[in-house]
């Protein structure tokens, strides 16, 4: 069959797609983003919508234009865990967040990718990767209304999302790209944006609430009248009846009493550590496909966007060189652990320390630690208390101290893990022994915590 043939070949055309192809197109690459969706379709990705600002995106499309068409809600000032158990936690912002319009997100990042030289080919459904006998991947295999197409590439993004259909197909033989990857590290979700009659009182919150698996059912506000609603729990626990569940969370809430729904979408998204490493001779995964998401918020856009970037940076230099060996793109995997990645895998102690125990108990023990100590440590894995405020918690927690002496230790180590990930190698040649490092705190965690192991 005839071929294709790009210099880059991106698969999929979410946040990680257009970055990369963004990127690549703007250092002068001949790239192609490769999308199932249609035209019509693109953007529409089930998401809570909630982000930082646009400083969360890498500086490669036009920011402004992005912020002013999609950036809905720019006021978000503080976090609300509204908690059964006791008082709800308040958690005030350093700086003000948005909350978007996910559509027209992505319907912009896919323009912006396109106006730098990007082509995108929509309704093209990947089935298949390309390899030669020595193993590098060489392109794709796709099938676009009803014809087979085969896409040839010195390099091939992956941003097809979760449980990616690529690396099914890729023999990663020979190669450290991380294998060690099962539905139970993953989170099923599903969201509804709803219209209310009534401006709500939490217009500058994102509000959380607990679930009856591990997992949260949130409360968006993209306006004051506009809310994106929804829930997730982890697939290692028994699954949820997400659209039953979550009606019976709203019809709990005045506000919704006459709501109408705009919206309806699902989407699984990792709740784990980032991929190990994310990189094989001719591939690269970034965004969900690598795992870049805080396994506790699920918050998946700004990993995906760095990763994204960072990906085709090393991709365009290494396609400049003539050698697209893992080897050659190694450094990615290192800009990405000892940035957001060592983050995510000391909040992933949490998420597993947590996983082990009753939704009730924890949901008592949030309610007693101070708000910004326990925000400090599920957005970054550490934080810190003056004596004086340890003092006023160990009264305020008295009854859950043996559960509180454990939630330190997992404090320890994810400090270690922090380091550990600081010390990822800058070649391939080192990575089992770090490997051996990470598996030490792992196994300490399992024995502190009684969970099963994760990965």
């Amino acid at each position: 069959m005839p071929a294709e043939s790009y210099d880059m070949v991106v698969v999929g055309g979410g946040t990680a797609g257009a970055f990369a192809a963004a990127t690549a197109a703007s250092e002068g690459l001949d790239v192609v983003i490769v999308e199932r969706k249609s035209e019509e379709d693109k953007g529409d990705i089930a998401c809570g919508d909630a982000i930082k600002g646009k400083s969360t995106f890498p500086d490669v499309i036009d920011l402004d234009y992005l912020k002013d068409e999609a950036f809905t809600n720019q006021n978000i000032r503080r976090a609300v865990f509204e908690n059964p158990q006791g008082d709800d936690l308040e958690v005030e912002f350093g700086a003000p967040g948005a909350v978007l319009d996910r559509k027209r997100y992505g319907e912009i990042i896919l323009e912006e990718a396109e106006r730098v030289g990007a082509d995108i080919h929509f309704e093209t459904v990947v089935q298949d990767v390309v390899q030669d006998d020595s193993g590098y991947v060489t392109g794709v295999r796709a099938k676009r209304n009803g014809t087979v197409v085969e896409y040839d590439a010195d390099v091939v993004i992956d941003g097809a999302g979760s449980l990616s259909i690529l690396q099914d197909k890729t023999d990663f033989t020979g190669t450290r790209f991380d294998t060690n990857v099962s539905y139970q590290q993953f989170c099923s979700a599903y969201r509804e944006v709803m219209e209310v009659p009534e401006p709500v009182d939490y217009h500058d919150a994102i509000v959380f609430g607990p679930t009856e698996e591990l997992g949260y059912v949130w409360y968006f506000p993209r306006s004051p009248t506009e809310i994106n609603v929804g829930l997730g729990f982890q697939m290692n626990k028994p699954p949820m009846k997400l659209v039953d569940d979550l009606k019976k969370h709203v019809a709990a809430r005045p506000e919704f009493d006459e709501a109408k729904v705009t919206s309806k979408l699902g989407a699984a998204l990792p709740t784990r550590r980032p991929y190990d490493s994310a990189v094989a001779n001719g591939f690269i995964a970034a965004g969900d496909s690598a795992g870049h998401v805080n396994p506790t918020t699920g918050g998946g856009i700004p990993g995906a966007a760095k990763s994204a970037h960072w990906a085709a940076k090393y991709a365009v230099e290494a396609i400049s060189e003539g050698d697209v060996s893992e080897a050659n793109m190694w450094e990615y995997n290192r800009d990405v652990m000892t940035d957001f990645g060592k983050r995510f895998a000391a909040v992933d102690l949490y998420n597993i320390w947590g996983g082990a125990h009753d939704v009730e108990e924890l949901t008592r023990i949030v309610a007693s630690v101070p708000g910004q100590q326990l925000a400090d440590a599920l957005s970054s894995g550490t934080s810190s208390m003056s004596l004086g405020l340890k003092i006023e918690t160990l009264v305020k927690t008295f009854g859950h101290w043996g559960k509180l002496y454990e939630l330190y230790k997992v404090s320890k180590l994810a400090d270690e893990i922090t380091d550990v990930y600081n010390a990822y190698p800058s070649r391939p040649g080192a990575f089992e022994s770090w490997q051996a490092s990470r598996d030490d705190v792992m196994d300490r965690l399992y024995e502190l915590s009684g969970a099963e192991p994760k990965y």
